[in-house]
Formats: C-alpha cells, sequence, structure tokens
C-alpha cells in the first residue's frame, strides 16, 4: 500500500499542468490552518446570529491540527520532497513530517461542522475540504494516504465534537441539536382557532 502511495505521489507531482499550479497552490494556501473554515464560520455566525458555530468550527479545526501535529510527530514519516527532491514542491512547509496532512484534518472537521449547521450547503463544503486536501498532493508536500488519514482524522473530530454538543446541549426533556419540522411545529406557540 505504501509502495503505491509512493507511486501515486510521484505520478501526480511530475505530471502538473503549469495553468494549474496557482489554482492548487491558492487551494493549499487557504487551507493553511484552517483559517478559511474559521472565516466561513465567522460569516455564518453574523448572517445566522448563531455564536455556537464559529464556537464549534473554532474547536473542531483547532482540535484536528493539533491531534494532526501530534500524530505527524509520532509517526515521523517525512515529506515525499525529502525522498524524491526532484521536482521541487510548488509550497514551503515548516514541518518535515507528513502523515496525516493537517490541512486535510482541519478542512474535514470545519467542513463537517459547518454542514452539521447547514446541510444545503454540504456538497460545496466538502468539495472545498477535498479540493485543499488533494491540493497537498499536488503541490508535493504530501501523500494520498496522508491526506486520507487526515480526511478521517478531521471528521473523527466533528463526529465527536457534534455529539459532545448534543449531549451537552440537551436538556433534561431530551432536546436535539437541530430539532425536526414536527418537534419545531409541536413547541411553537399554536394560533388561536377561528370560528
Amino acid at each position: 500500500m505504501i509502495g503505491l502511495d509512493h507511486r501515486i505521489q510521484r505520478w501526480v507531482v511530475t505530471h502538473r499542468v503549469e495553468a494549474l499550479d496557482p489554482v492548487f497552490t491558492f487551494l493549499s494556501r487557504i487551507g493553511s490552518l484552517g483559517l478559511v473554515w474559521i472565516l466561513l464560520a465567522l460569516v455564518a455566525t453574523v448572517l445566522w446570529r448563531r455564536p455556537v458555530v464559529l464556537a464549534a468550527v473554532a474547536a473542531g479545526v483547532l482540535s484536528a491540527d493539533l491531534l494532526a501535529l501530534g500524530l505527524k510527530i509520532v509517526g515521523g514519516r517525512t515529506r515525499p520532497y525529502l525522498a524524491n527532491p526532484e521536482p521541487e514542491p510548488l509550497l514551503s512547509t515548516p514541518l518535515d513530517l507528513s502523515l496525516p496532512s493537517g490541512h486535510s484534518a482541519t478542512s474535514f472537521a470545519g467542513a463537517a461542522l459547518l454542514a452539521a449547521y447547514a446541510p444545503r450547503l454540504a456538497v460545496p463544503l466538502l468539495t472545498l475540504a477535498a479540493a485543499i486536501a488533494c491540493s497537498r498532493v499536488y503541490v508535493g508536500v504530501h501523500y494520498p494516504l496522508d491526506i486520507v488519514a487526515g480526511a478521517l482524522l478531521g471528521l473523527g473530530v466533528a463526529a465527536v465534537l457534534l455529539w459532545t454538543l448534543r449531549f451537552v446541549r440537551r436538556p433534561a426533556g431530551g432536546v436535539r441539536l437541530r430539532p425536526s419540522l414536527a418537534e419545531a411545529r409541536r413547541r411553537s406557540p399554536r394560533a388561536p382557532r377561528r370560528g
């Protein structure tokens, strides 16, 4: 599996399309530290007047980033450009460790958390997360397995955080984080009947 992982990464970086370099570099940069997800959460918080969105996304992104960093240190897998310096990566990295991808972890954590609050936006949010993750292989700083591991880590962080929020916010009566339409109707005051 690891040999295939190395071959795929090598094939991607040796078959880059110069016109796409700025696109993948941009995607990789906006994914740094999960800032794009925090910015989207800030916009959502202002528009929806729900501060929990920003708090949840910030907590998820930070947790995913710290866990990814810890796993990188424990695992010690080096970046692909150290094994194959040619062609050079399109971006530099502050750390020479690779598995899991922090960009993937923060992107999938942020996207999944935002999608929990806005299910209609799930597809574009997860597509952006996948594009950011894939950009890391294209720019030459991660192997495909790194981004898969990061994505799974980010989704796991989001799932745990959403479960925790549901558990913490559930009063004795057991209200869910997003009440169903039937529950919302039952809780809303009824208009007096005419005639």
